[in-house]
């Protein structure tokens, strides 16, 4: 099935704008045209986008995403690299996790004992050191 840049939006939840943005830095490469220059977009295209929002939205910056999309479309060797660089990502979003993990917990430590601290204080019961 085929799907024009609107209807990709729309699936995608994105802008055309940013379609045609990602597109223009390189990151649609297997994207068909019509002889009008028209995109034509096809399921896997649409799986590619998905990918692409994921690795932008956990903390990969566009010109990574390009070399790892670049990797992805050349021969084995290259593919490599491809899996290195999202084994690496991998990696970085798991620490992401775990650092906000702490700081929800943080959060939540504040939340349960804020209140009572600022009783204390207005009480007159809290000492700073």
């Amino acid at each position: 099935m085929s799907y024009t840049i609107s209807q990709v939006a729309k699936k995608a939840n994105l802008s055309m704008h940013t379609i045609r943005y990602y597109d223009k830095e390189g990151l649609l490469p297997f994207v068909e045209r019509t002889k009008f220059g028209n995109r034509v977009f096809h399921d896997q295209d649409i799986e590619w986008i998905d990918l692409i929002c994921c690795l932008k939205n956990t903390g990969m910056q566009i010109k990574d995403i390009r070399t790892f999309i670049e990797c992805c479309k050349n021969d084995d060797a290259v593919m490599e690299k491809s899996l290195h660089i999202l084994i690496q990502h991998k990696k970085n979003v798991q620490h992401q996790i775990k650092e906000t993990q702490k700081s929800l917990e943080t959060i939540e430590y504040k939340l349960r004992y804020l209140p009572q601290m600022y009783k204390d204080k207005f009480s007159g019961n809290y000492h700073q050191k």
